[in-house]
C-alpha cells in the first residue's frame, strides 16, 4: 500500500487523485492533505480520507476549519508557508503529489526531496523556477521524481527502459486552446470567460489561461529540459488539435514513439501514483474505428507570442526561467481579475524580461530574488498601464 501527501486536494488534479483512491483504497492510503481555503470541500475529504494532517493558507483558516469538524475525527491541522513544508514530508508518506498552482509549489517540492520522498509533480513552476536545484537535491537525497502533467507523463513512458543516448528529440503537443482559429486580430478582445473555456481538457483558471496563450507549453519545454536533460534545441512544440496524442520521442534511429489516449488527466495522474504498475482504469479508448483524424501544425509565433518569450527564457537559462514564470503569473491574475486585457499578458512578460538581469548560477536565494524582482516589474507594468 503508498501512503500519500496531497498539496493542492481541492484542485482538479488533487481531486482526481481522491478519485483514484477511492477506488483503490486496497492501494492507497491518505497521510496528509493541502488545500487553500475551499475548506468545505476539504472538510469533505478529511471526513472521506481521514489524513492524520491537513494544511490550510492561515491560522484563520485553520480555525475556521477546526470549528466544522468534530473533535474526535480532527486531523493536525497546519498553516502557512511552514504547514505546506511539513506536509510535503509527512513522515508516514511514501509519496508526495504536489498540485499546488504557481510558484508556491517550490518550497513543498524542496521540502519532500529533501525527506527522500517519491514525488509526483503536477507543479511545473517548479521544475521551472528551479529545475536544476531540484533535481540535484533530489539525486543528493535519494528522492525521485515522476511527472503527472500528461506531456511529461508521455515522454516519461516512452522512453521507459531505453538509454538516454538513444533520445534524439522530444516533440511536445499542444491543442492550440480556444483561440487556434479565431482571428488574431480579434484576440485583444477576450474576456475571461473565453479564455477559460477550454476545447478539450478540464483544468484550473491559471493553467487554462496559460494553455490559451500557449505559455503552458513554454513551461513545459522548460520543464522538460529539466526532467529529461535535454536542450531547448532538440525539443520542438506541435499544434495537435485532438489531444489525442500526449507527447512523441524520436530516437536517433528515426523511429518516433507516441503515447495517446482520451484527453483525460485519469492516466497519467494513476500512472504516478501506482508507478510502476498501472491501474485498471476503464479509460475509454479513441474511437480510431469510427474515422478518427489526427492533425499536426506548427504554432503560430504571431497568434503565440508567449511560447516565444518562453523559450527565450529557456535559452537564456539560470534565473530568467523563474522571472519568466512569475511575471505571467502576475499577468494571468490581472487578466482574470480584468485589469489587463488578453493581449497584455506577452506584455507583461516581456516588460519583466526586459528588465531582468538572468544569473547564471541557480541558488534558491538567486530564484527567489528573480520571482521577487519580475513580480515587481510585473505589477510596475500593470499600474503604468492599466490602472
Amino acid at each position: 500500500m503508498k501512503r500519500l501527501s496531497i498539496l493542492g486536494s481541492t484542485g482538479s488534479i488533487g481531486q482526481g487523485a481522491l478519485r483514484i483512491v477511492a477506488r483503490f483504497p486496497e492501494r492507497f492510503a491518505v497521510k496528509a492533505l493541502a488545500a487553500h481555503r475551499r475548506l468545505e470541500l476539504l472538510a469533505d475529504q478529511i471526513r472521506r480520507f481521514r489524513p492524520e494532517a491537513v494544511v490550510v493558507a492561515d491560522a484563520r483558516a485553520a480555525r475556521d476549519l477546526a470549528a466544522s469538524l468534530p473533535p474526535a475525527s480532527r486531523p493536525e491541522i497546519l498553516c502557512g508557508e511552514e504547514g505546506y513544508r511539513r506536509a510535503a514530508s509527512w513522515p508516514s508518506a511514501d509519496l508526495t503529489l504536489n498540485a499546488i498552482v504557481g510558484a508556491a509549489g517550490l518550497l513543498p517540492t524542496l521540502a519532500a526531496v529533501e525527506a527522500g520522498k517519491t514525488v509526483a509533480i503536477a507543479n511545473k513552476e517548479t521544475l521551472v523556477m528551479a529545475g536544476g536545484l531540484v533535481t540535484r537535491r533530489a539525486a543528493a537525497c535519494g528522492a525521485s521524481l515522476l511527472p503527472v502533467d500528461s506531456e511529461h507523463s508521455a515522454v516519461f513512458q516512452c522512453l521507459e527502459g531505453r538509454s538516454p543516448a538513444e533520445l534524439e528529440r522530444i516533440l511536445l503537443t499542444a491543442s492550440g486552446g480556444p483561440f487556434l482559429e479565431r482571428p488574431v486580430e480579434t484576440l485583444e478582445e477576450v474576456t475571461p470567460e473565453e479564455a477559460l473555456r477550454h476545447p478539450n481538457w478540464s483544468m484550473g483558471a491559471k493553467i487554462t489561461v496559460d494553455s490559451a496563450t500557449l505559455m503552458n507549453k513554454g513551461l513545459e519545454v522548460i520543464e522538460a529540459m529539466r526532467l529529461f536533460s535535454i536542450p531547448p534545441e532538440r525539443i520542438e512544440v506541435v499544434v495537435h488539435p485532438q489531444s489525442i496524442v500526449h507527447s512523441m520521442v524520436a530516437l536517433r534511429d528515426g523511429t518516433v514513439l507516441a503515447q495517446m489516449g482520451v484527453p483525460d488527466m485519469a492516466a497519467a495522474i494513476g500512472y504516478a501514483l501506482s508507478y510502476p504498475e498501472r491501474l485498471p482504469l476503464g479509460q475509454e479508448l479513441p474511437a480510431f474505428a469510427a474515422g478518427l483524424t489526427l492533425s499536426f501544425r506548427a504554432p503560430d509565433p504571431v497568434r503565440f507570442p508567449c511560447l516565444a518569450l518562453a523559450l527565450e527564457a529557456a535559452r537564456a537559462g539560470g534565473t530568467a526561467p523563474a522571472a519568466l514564470n512569475a511575471a505571467n503569473e502576475e499577468a494571468v491574475g490581472a487578466f482574470l481579475e480584468r485589469r489587463i486585457g488578453f493581449g497584455d499578458i506577452p506584455r507583461v512578460v516581456a516588460h519583466a524580461l526586459r528588465r531582468h538581469a538572468a544569473e547564471a548560477e541557480e541558488s534558491l536565494e538567486a530564484v527567489l530574488e528573480a520571482d521577487r524582482e519580475a513580480r515587481a516589474a510585473a505589477r510596475e507594468w500593470i499600474v503604468r498601464n492599466r490602472a
